[in-house]
């Protein structure tokens, strides 16, 4: 069935039905079969080769609605755990700023228009904060056991400093992109008057 609908079999028919036009006006002759099998077989050949279908992947839109759900669940994770008041501090900077990005809305659309903006908060909210508080509560522990070591409240406060930075260098590009956006805007009305 599959070929009976491609590309080959259509144009085949198309040049068997030329065929059958010369026999009825008497140019094929008596070798008509020949004539419509031999362009059957010449219009299958020069037919373009049947393309597969290109993949299609989720767009980033539901990637975003994933990515909402699994902070909601790292949320629920982070308000259980215990933090120091300096690491909580900046971590209620941080997951609120991932909040403001993540909202459904239109800084939610522009982002989708940015694949690497998603993927680095993708990485931060599965990877980077979970791993920066687990490491935290971990540590946290066996420093208890062997006092005089290093704090690890600084790497956790180091830790959660830097991704700050990185998701708010993510919100500024998104930022720029809308001022970009609205310059380029303003300077085609300008020419639409002058050209007007």
């Amino acid at each position: 069935m599959a070929y009976v609908e491609s590309r080959k079999n259509l144009v085949g028919s198309a040049c068997g039905i030329a065929g059958l036009v010369l026999t009825f006006t008497g140019l094929a002759g008596t070798y008509w079969p020949v004539v419509v099998a031999g362009l059957y077989g010449a219009g299958a050949l020069i037919a373009p080769p049947e393309r597969p279908p290109a993949p299609e992947f989720p767009d980033t839109s539901s990637r975003l609605d994933a990515l909402r759900d699994d902070f909601g669940t790292l949320r629920a994770y982070l308000d259980e755990v215990e933090l120091p008041p300096a690491a909580s501090g900046r971590l209620a900077e941080l997951t609120g700023l991932l909040d403001g990005l993540l909202a459904p809305g239109w800084v939610s659309e522009a982002l989708a228009a940015d694949p690497e903006g998603v993927h680095a908060l993708s990485r931060a909210v599965h990877q980077d904060i979970p791993e920066s508080v687990d490491t935290f509560v971990r540590t946290r522990w066996w420093t208890r056991i062997t006092p005089g070591t290093e704090p690890p409240e600084r790497h956790l406060e180091q830790q959660l400093t830097l991704l700050h930075r990185e998701t708010e260098a993510l919100a500024a590009g998104l930022r720029e992109a809308e001022a970009r956006r609205q310059q380029i805007h303003t300077r085609y009305l300008e020419d639409r008057g002058r050209n007007g």
